[in-house]
């Protein structure tokens, strides 16, 4: 099976690193403490690593085996979640305490799950109200007051939103959650 790789431009966590100039002090990184961690390489260019047993996919370009490697950090909308990708990969190459990945909460998780549980049964047939007692079964919904029920509110939006990802929006899973201004 072929290896699916994201691009820098895609995923923020997907780190550029290029040949930069010698580090001030003694810790650096070099294209072999890359391969040495390396489970899987394509094309020489995108690397998967395991540290610290979780996975960082990178992209090497303009390296010189004899440099330190530093991240080409882009400056955009994605700078803030690329500048937490590399504090990470910089925490687990060097032994330090990784900070969990900030974009996929369990909350994050849990809410992608029901919206797209919603979406399956919405696509099948089901009316809210169905889909409703099936993602909240805890939660009495009463036929008289559907309506009202602050459920049916929850349950459109489940439905609105994980037809949003199903559309093309699920690569906003890959960026940390933002307030929508």
């Amino acid at each position: 099976m072929q290896p699916i790789f994201w691009t820098p431009q895609t995923d923020p966590a997907t780190l550029p690193f290029v040949g930069g100039p010698s580090p001030a002090g003694d810790l650096s990184v070099r294209v072999e403490d890359l391969h040495a961690h390396a489970i899987i390489e394509h094309d020489a260019a995108p690397i998967r690593l395991a540290l610290r047993g979780e996975p960082y996919d990178i992209t090497l370009a303009d390296i010189d085996d004899s440099r330190a490697l530093g991240a080409f950090i882009l400056f955009d909308d994605l700078t803030p979640d690329r500048l937490t990708a590399v504090e990470r990969i910089w925490q687990a190459m060097f032994g330090k305490r990784v900070p969990p990945d900030p974009r996929m909460t369990a909350q994050r998780r849990q809410r992608a799950r029901q919206m797209l549980r919603a979406v399956d049964a919405r696509e099948s047939g089901a009316v809210y109200r169905v889909v409703a007692e099936h993602l909240f079964p805890q939660h009495k919904i009463d036929a008289a007051s559907w309506v009202g029920d602050p459920i049916r509110e929850i349950t459109i939006r489940l439905a609105r939103d994980g037809m949003k990802l199903v559309r093309g929006g699920y690569r906003t899973l890959l960026r940390r959650p933002r307030r929508e201004r």
